[in-house]
């Protein structure tokens, strides 16, 4: 039987994400200052394709996340990224008593610690898709880790990130295990992406007790104009 985690982004858009969905036809995408990632179906067609660039529009740039489809001539494949996915198989999850939920009001620091870090996407909404943990220190956010994509029976653990002057702290294990927690107690299972280079993240993530699942690519296209 098919995963949900095969196409993780149509199965958050139709499942537990299904208020964010804007579509046209067969495709979704999540609002463009909520996530940059937009959804195809498993064998998309030539009609799937127009309904992408109406969708989004001339000249926009849209995220495929997990999926082996690849644009008709014409478009432009800005970046193909590889990464990996890791699912929870026996992740120590536990709740952190120093890790704070975060909301909109944080969003101005949380933008700019992941624009200093650069742990992937996160835009001014993200903060919606789920739980958001940060920790403080002396009153400024100095990590964060929450809840992005949410295929049904799971939830992927993103923007991961602690700033510079507080690395070798430990402080992400503590926020992603944090994550974890809040995640299995709704009953449901964690699990990540990463780019495949990152293999520092990767070697953490797996000594946490994440499982390799697959390894999808992260493509980015421009809609022709």
């Amino acid at each position: 039987m098919d995963s949900p985690l095969d196409n993780p982004t149509r199965a958050s858009l139709t499942g537990p994400h299904a208020h964010f969905a804007e579509r046209r036809g067969r495709v979704l995408r999540y609002p463009v200052d909520v996530a940059p990632f937009l959804a195809l179906p498993d064998a998309p067609e030539e009609r799937d394709w127009l309904d992408v660039a109406e969708l989004a529009g001339p000249g926009a740039v849209v995220v495929l996340a997990g999926t082996a489809a690849r644009p008709p001539s014409g478009w432009e494949v800005l970046d193909a990224l590889p990464g990996v996915q890791l699912v929870d198989e026996g992740v120590a999850a536990a709740r952190d008593p120093e890790a704070v939920r975060l909301g909109l009001a944080d969003v101005p620091e949380m933008l700019d610690l992941v624009e200093r870090t650069k742990p992937g996407p996160f835009r001014k909404r993200t903060v919606e898709l789920g739980t958001y943990l940060g920790i403080r220190r002396n009153g400024a956010l100095v990590a964060m880790a929450g809840e992005r994509l949410h295929p049904p029976g799971y939830t992927e653990i993103s923007a991961v990130c602690t700033d510079p002057a507080y690395r070798g702290q430990g402080l992400a294990t503590r926020l992603v295990l944090a994550v974890a927690a809040g995640i299995r107690e709704r009953g449901e299972t964690p699990m990540m992406h990463a780019a495949a280079s990152n293999t520092s993240a990767i070697r953490l993530y797996l000594s946490l007790g994440f499982a390799q699942r697959r390894r999808p690519d992260f493509v980015a296209v421009r809609v022709p104009g």
